[in-house]
Formats: structure tokens, sequence, C-alpha cells
């Protein structure tokens, strides 16, 4: 499958360049139900095949406690099963406290930082060393608009974040992938997305910066990669274009997607 092979050329090309992935890790997905974390975990379920250190991959749903939602992560959990790795849903009261305790005007901000919360003490629970998530460049590219137009901020979130309290890192396998690319293998695999209950659903302001980079990226053409690639000589939050050390995965290298 192109689309797939695609994919899993970005996929790896961040993994490599960042040391996302290392010998015996268990690399649990964050499985929000849409698009691109089961992209992510279709991708890393299949470089499984061919990476040059053995790793393992889970997933891990957050319920936020809306009503009438029992049976909303079934498809993510079937997708799961399909491709052999185990699943787990965290139930929650996010929603509750973010719409009804704390009435919060911009309630996304609050609502993630619960959620990344709830992940990563899953992760914590179930033995796994990495959480993914599916952030990809063009999300990474929007964040850094909405940084630097809202906060005066030149930056991003990070390919790789550590918390060495918990043991645990947050990667980003999908940051050069552009969001066409995975829309085109959810589309040509027929992954199952999970239609967001959450109320405030597209109406974000990162949303807002995703529209703002497809207008600029009429007259600027790659504007992007332009801006990863700015973020990535300069150093900033992480981003480095000297690659991480690569003892974790030396050895050789059996790709049979390898372009």
């Amino acid at each position: 499958m192109k689309e797939l092979e695609k994919l899993l050329s970005r996929v790896r090309k961040a993994s490599e360049h960042y040391g996302m992935i290392g010998a015996g890790d268990l690399v649990v997905v964050g499985l929000s139900g849409g698009k691109d974390s089961a992209a992510l975990l279709y991708a890393l379920a299949a470089m499984r095949r061919f990476y040059p250190v053995p790793y393992e991959v889970a997933g891990v749903s957050v319920d936020l406690g809306f009503p009438d939602t029992d049976g909303l992560y079934a498809p993510v959990a079937d997708l799961c099963r399909d491709l052999g790795v185990d699943f787990r849903i965290v139930k929650t009261e996010i929603a509750p406290i973010v719409f009804e305790g704390k009435r919060e005007k911009n309630p996304c901000s609050l609502c993630a930082k619960m959620r990344r919360g709830a992940l990563t003490e899953a992760v914590r629970e179930m033995g796994g060393t990495k959480l993914a998530l599916g952030h990809h460049l063009d999300d990474a590219a929007a964040t850094f608009l909405l940084s630097l137009l809202e906060d005066g901020h030149i930056g991003s979130f990070s390919p790789v974040t550590v918390y060495e309290d918990r043991g645990i890192s947050v990667i980003r396998p999908l940051i050069y992938a552009r969001e066409y690319e995975v829309q085109a293998l959810v589309r040509a695999a027929s992954l199952p997305i999970v239609k967001s209950p959450c109320p405030e659903d597209g109406n974000t302001a990162r949303a807002d910066m995703r529209d703002l980079l497809k207008t600029l990226g009429r007259t600027h053409r790659g504007l992007p990669e332009k801006i990863i690639g700015a973020l990535e000589r300069r150093g900033i939050d992480g981003w480095s274009d000297i690659p991480a050390p690569q003892e974790q995965i030396s050895g050789p290298a059996a790709d049979p997607y390898a372009n």
C-alpha cells in the first residue's frame, strides 16, 4: 500500500532522527478516535516488522465523561484487536469538571492538561515507556503560528518531551508527515474514525491557525516545512537538525518501505 509506505518513511525518519524508540520500549499510542492517532497506531504497528530494534505497541483512550457515550471507542478497540495490540479505556470526569464545574471560557487548555495527565498515568500503569501522540507537521506549524500571534513566543511543541519523574517520554512520530498524507492512509486502509462528543471540537484557536496556514500556503509554497526547518536549524523547543545518538537503533535495517 503506497500510502502506508509514504507514512512509514516519515515515521521512521522522525523516530530515528530524534531517538524516539529504543530497544524494548512499550510505545502506548494516545487514541482520541480521530484520524491522526488511528494512522499513527497503524503505522507503528506495521513498523515493528522491520525497525532495527524490537518494541511493542499498545493503545489507550481517555473517556472524558460526556453523557451517552457508552461504546464510543468500540471501533478503536476493534482496530487494536485487528493489529494485535493491547487497548485500554481510562474513565474520567474531565468533561463535567471543565464544562460544568469550572465553566472555563477557553476549556481546551485545561482539558488538554487533564487529558495528558490521565494518559501519562495510564502509560505508567501499563508499564509503558513512551506515550505517542498523533501531532503531525501541519499541527506543529499551526502551533508555531498560535504561539507567535497569541503569545508573542517563537516555538512549538517538542518532538520528544521527557518526564523524568514518571519514567515516561512523550513522542510525536508523525512530525514529518503532512496532514494530507495521514488522510490518504486513513482512506486507503479504511481506518475507523470516532466523532468527538466535545462541543468545542473543531472550534479552537489552533483550528483557526490551520486555516491561516492553508491561506498563506497558496502564495508561500511549502510554508509548513519551512517553519519546521527553521525550528530545527535554530534548535528551538527541542527541535534540532542534529540527529540523536543512534546506539539504540544500530544494526542492519531491513526496511521494505525504504524510498
